[in-house]
């Protein structure tokens, strides 16, 4: 089943609908910018998740036999997931 579609009105600038049309190649305007967009939005969910992770690891303990122990406990909690 194909995706639905819904027409919503936004202003672009106008070097942003400028640069659209230049690479746009076979594509529609249209087309292009929800390309665009998805992309923006999975480099928007990586980054979160980046930012996520270093916020885990940042709380990890210094030393290596407390880092271990971290690591261990922190794998069985994600396996009763």
């Amino acid at each position: 089943m194909g995706a639905v579609r819904t027409t919503r009105t936004f202003s672009l600038d106008k070097e942003i609908l400028a640069q659209v049309k230049r690479t746009k190649g076979g594509l529609s305007e249209s087309e292009r910018v929800n390309r665009l967009l998805r992309l923006a939005l999975d480099l928007e969910k990586q980054g979160a998740l980046e930012r996520e992770i270093a916020g885990f690891f940042a709380a990890a303990p210094a030393s290596r036999a407390e880092r271990r122990a971290f690591e261990s406990a922190s794998l069985k909690s994600w396996a009763r997931r």
